[in-house]
Parts: structure tokens; sequence; C-alpha cells
């Protein structure tokens, strides 16, 4: 069974320096864009859990940044992962840059992917905290 504590990892792709990715997350996952993220499991920091999300929800490996920036959010009662006990999810936003020409392999969480300037990526992003820092690490 897997462990999911309430810590979790965001990872901004870039390509070049205007492109972010965007994945759309599949109906059974809540049916919203967003993009990488997921969960530490145990034994895992936040890096190594930010680099196995990465790989396993587009198929890259790359170097990772660390943002130093973070949020906190709690679940809603129509995610899956949502109990009545669910307390503050602490989340750790890291960057990936992808190399030019490089297309994402999606995994069954996802359904759809795009490239987007930062502008069209808030407007995107369905959590109002990855919209802040996109914005944020596009003033940089």
């Amino acid at each position: 069974m897997e462990v999911r504590l309430p810590y979790e990892v965001f990872v901004f792709v870039r390509r070049g320096r205007e492109e972010y990715l965007v994945l759309h997350r599949s109906p059974k996952q809540g049916g919203y864009w967003h993009c990488v993220a997921g969960g530490l499991e145990v034994g895992e920091n936040y890096a190594e859990a930010a680099a196995r999300e990465l790989l396993e929800e587009t198929g890259l490996e790359a170097p990772l940044a660390e943002l130093g920036r973070h949020f906190v959010y709690r679940l809603e009662e129509w995610e899956p992962r949502y109990t009545p006990e669910s307390g503050e999810i602490h989340v750790e936003c890291f960057l990936a840059e992808a190399p030019a020409g490089w297309e994402p392999t999606l995994d069954w969480e996802h359904d759809e992917y795009r490239w987007c300037s930062p502008e069209e990526g808030v407007a995107l992003l369905y959590w109002p905290e990855p919209c802040e820092v996109l914005q944020e690490l596009a003033a940089r």
C-alpha cells in the first residue's frame, strides 16, 4: 500500500525562457489544469519526490532547482485523498528545465498538456497558489 504523507512537491517545467508545461489531470483525477505534482513517499525528501514525480508524470529526467518557495493548502471534499481528518498539506516548489524539442510522455493521471506563456499558464491553472508561484518565477 502506498503511504502518502501530508507533504507534497510541485514542479514547474520550463522550456526556454518563456514556456511552461501545464498538464490536464484526467477526469478520474479531478479534470483540472495543474503542473507536475505529488506526495512524498516514506523515506523520501522533497528533492527525491520531485525527481520521481517528474519522471513518472512526464518521462523527464532533469536537474531540479529548489525555488525556495512553498505553500500550504487543505484537501477539498471532491479530491480522491480527502478525508474529514485531512489536515494541511505542505508543498515545496521546484523548477526543471526541459531540453529544446522535448515533449512529455504523459502517465495515466493526465490526458493533455500545453506549453504556455506564464500568462496563459496562470489562466489555466486551477489552484491559486501555483498561479502565484508561476507569476513570481516568470518575474525573476
